[in-house]
């Protein structure tokens, strides 16, 4: 697939990019490395996030132009696409807040002999970042932000369907001052990835997308004996066990399911109900969903634009097709426009269907009603999947007991849309390996060199 701005709104293909040579990309990976040896060595922990926050002050000072360039590219809204833009300026600003903290050498206690140990932070070297297209600039900031400061340097490999902003990207990290080399774009093809993974100058690989791409990737860089933090698909539970106020309980779950046009690997996607609650909240989700409106991603207050490619209207008409042939109810919705894909419900989803098991990438909520709060935590974890989950309940005491049970790398109790720039995300099972943002997305990428002094 080349490299190309495909406006999923109105089909039309903006632009088109090359895709990078060989020699080219033999050229990254060198200045890349070149890169490595001043801005680690060189430069000083507070130095390194000056520029970070520098980083951070562009993206705010361009943020309705670089909002204007996703919804070109993958059709998010624009009141979205701006904000996610300032939640990756916000990202970069912690990382640079805490930079001296996250990196500060870390004492151990000996427990025989004289002196004292520690363990002394620092880079390994250049990154691959293999990025995708639903969050294009907050993916990038939450591998970038952290790993720059460590003192790596970060080969980006965005989605096929996003150059424009890769480009905008790594003119930021330019603008900033970031001296060449440091952060660099590469428009290379799956071949070629391969290529750079085994590359013995590339010490680590942080891959987002598909649980596919993420085995794929896993695998090669298995064999080169690579570090991989990987984010893939999720099917995230929405458990909903009491609630002193269900109309707001139901604007979070329709929040839940379609912002981002429903193509979030952490939306919840599965609203698994308490039988006493089922129906009246089964009636006012539906009202709710109906409301929600499609429209032009470029305007001001749309708050369902299409879905980012029409392979990917496709790809959930067919799912939705295939679980309703499989016994499940369609309750809501199901009707596509082009690469519009309406708010869907659907109900009567059955054990062992493939919609049972199967990630949803966009505004397609599957709804189940259980008996009690066992049968709840049985159905949320009866998935490969474990990325995020959320948890609504009146009583504190159950919340921390779920929680305790869920099979998830993140819990959400009473609240949706609560990411942070310090909460650690990432998943277990299928969903993949090691953490984002925080302190711990900070300690992926990292020689973790112990010290012992006699």
């Amino acid at each position: 697939m080349p490299y190309a701005v495909t406006n999923p709104a109105t089909g039309e293909t903006v632009e088109s990019y090359d895709t990078i040579t060989d020699e080219g990309l033999q050229a990254a990976i060198a200045a890349a490395t070149e890169a490595h040896r001043t801005w680690s060595k060189d430069t000083t922990v507070a130095e390194r996030a000056a520029l970070v926050r520098r980083v951070a002050e562009l993206h705010n000072e361009r943020a309705q132009e670089l909002g204007e360039i996703i919804v070109r590219e993958m059709g998010k809204p624009i009141e979205q696409a701006v904000g996610e833009v300032e939640f990756s300026a916000a990202i970069y600003e912690y990382y640079a807040d805490n930079a001296e903290s996250l990196l500060a050498d870390e004492k151990i206690d000996l427990l025989a002999g004289e002196g004292s140990a520690l363990i002394r932070r620092s880079s390994l070297g250049p990154l691959l970042g293999i990025m995708p297209w639903n969050f294009p600039y907050y993916q990038v900031a939450r591998f970038a932000g952290p790993n720059l400061i460590i003192g790596n340097t970060i080969l980006l490999k965005h989605a096929e369907q996003c150059p424009e902003s890769a480009a905008a990207i790594e003119q930021i990290f330019l603008d900033a001052g970031f001296p060449v080399g440091a952060y660099v774009n590469i428009y290379a093809s799956h071949e070629q990835i391969e290529t750079v993974i085994a590359d013995p100058r590339v010490q680590g690989i942080s891959l987002t997308g598909s649980e596919r791409a993420g085995a794929i990737v896993a695998e090669i860089a298995g064999r080169h004996l690579k570090k991989v933090v990987l984010e893939l698909g999720g099917s995230d539970p929405f458990i909903l066990l009491s609630t002193d106020d269900l109309d707001a309980t139901v604007g979070a779950a329709v929040f839940a399911r379609v912002d981002n046009n429903g193509q979030a690997c952490n939306a919840a996607k599965r609203f698994i109900v308490v039988e006493d609650l089922y129906e009246p909240f089964l009636e006012k989700f539906t009202a709710a969903m109906s409301e929600v409106e499609q429209g032009d991603p470029a305007q001001a207050g749309t708050a369902l634009g299409p879905l980012s490619s029409a392979k990917a209207a496709e790809s959930l008409a067919e799912q939705v097709e295939r679980a309703v042939a499989q016994g499940a109810t369609l309750h809501h919705g199901g009707a596509r426009d082009g690469n519009y894909y309406s708010a869907t419900i659907l109900t009567d989803v059955q054990p062992g269907s493939d919609a049972f098991h199967e990630e949803f990438f966009g505004p397609v909520a599957q709804v189940f009603k259980v008996a009690d709060e066992a049968a709840a935590v049985e159905l949320a974890n009866n998935t490969p999947f474990g990325l995020g989950s959320y948890v609504f309940t009146t009583d504190s005491e159950q919340a921390l007991r779920v929680a305790d049970k869920i099979e998830a790398g993140m819990v959400f109790v009473n609240l949706v849309g609560a990411d942070g720039a310090e909460l650690p995300f990432g998943g277990v099972k299928r969903s993949g390996s090691g953490r984002e943002l925080g302190r711990f997305g900070a300690d992926e990428f990292v020689n973790k060199k112990m010290i012992r002094i006699g």
